[in-house]
């Protein structure tokens, strides 16, 4: 399960990245890449859990874990707007996504 949750995170990461960037030559398969890569990506967060007890860290996970649910959200966008409405959403998760991402590790080095 070690090696599969960072080989999730990989795979998922360049499948989001060529889904969302190729989405705008209206190929066809994009939001389909899009979506296996971003669900793959909020797999890999959800099951990688934070053990200790510190209460900022565990509600940056939460936060992290939502931002993943907005990427994925926005691949369901893809599917079901005829707009780019899942650019705001794609920008929202994007956001929390790296917010959390600076965050975790600030306060992993503070527990210390």
């Amino acid at each position: 399960m070690k090696k599969i949750i960072p080989a999730l995170y990989a795979v998922g990461a360049v499948m989001a990245l060529i889904g969302a960037a190729v989405y705008i030559t209206g190929w066809i398969y994009a939001p389909y890449v899009y979506t296996i890569g971003v669900t793959l990506f909020a797999l890999a967060q959800i099951n990688s859990p934070y053990q200790g007890e510190n209460k900022n860290i565990k509600r940056l996970r939460r936060q992290q874990i939502l931002g993943a649910l907005f990427l994925v959200a926005a691949g369901a966008f893809m599917f079901f707007t005829n707009k780019n409405e899942w650019v705001a959403v794609l920008t929202i998760g994007a956001v929390i996504e790296l917010y959390t991402s600076f965050r975790i590790p600030q306060e992993e080095r503070k527990e210390l």
